[in-house]
């Protein structure tokens, strides 16, 4: 007989390789236009279920529901694979994950990243504070436009409710969220302190 470790190993290896496949196929259809012009026009009709929330092109209709358009593909990828395993915790997010076939979730990926996300107004007042803190805490992973990466959220224009919940979420670590660099960046900031970084994102373009 196997080992537990043994078959342990096995079953991690097969679990990553199932999670790097998806990303291995957005990244052939960025590469080629045509497919993905393809993958966006398919991931319009895709996403005609999350509207109701998320928007049409991806900005948001509820200020506690993130804005979709212009985030990283394989991060949005990423996002709606752990909604889909639960590992990020929303019942009604992971109820309508699962019904979307690994295609169906390229699609969609491509489609919100192609959308522009308009920045929106912000107190100007606070904003500077919100700059300085933000290049202090947060510039290095998710860079000093706040658009982040493959791996990394885009923050810039994000919506205002949403962010400081978010960062809440972090620092208190309700396990909503679960992220250790997160939580160890946002653990010395007071309410007021969150309040002026999500100032400062959400009026960045």
């Amino acid at each position: 007989m196997r080992s537990w470790k043994i078959v342990l190993g096995m079953c991690l290896v097969s679990g990553l390789a199932q999670a790097q496949a998806p990303i291995e196929r957005l990244k052939a259809t960025q590469s080629d236009p045509a497919a993905l012009r393809s993958a966006i026009d398919a991931g319009k009709k895709v996403t005609f279920f999350c509207a109701n929330c998320h928007g049409e092109d991806g900005v948001s209709k509820l200020p506690e529901v993130p804005n979709l358009a212009g985030q990283n593909p394989a991060y949005l990828l990423e996002q709606i694979r752990k909604f889909g395993s639960g590992e990020r915790k929303d019942a009604f997010m992971q109820g309508l994950i699962k019904v979307l076939k690994d295609e169906e979730r390229i699609q969609a990926a491509a489609y919100y990243a192609s959308m522009p996300v308009p920045p929106t107004k912000a107190d100007a007042a606070l904003v500077p504070k919100g700059k300085e803190l933000f290049s202090k805490l947060c510039v290095r992973c998710h860079g000093d436009k706040a658009h982040g990466n493959d791996a990394i959220a885009r923050l810039a224009g994000q919506k205002l409710p949403y962010l400081q919940t978010t960062i809440t979420r972090y620092r208190d670590q309700t396990g909503i969220r679960n992220n250790q660099l997160m939580a160890i960046a946002t653990s010395t900031l007071k309410n007021d302190d969150i309040t002026a970084i999500a100032h400062y994102l959400t009026q960045l373009p």
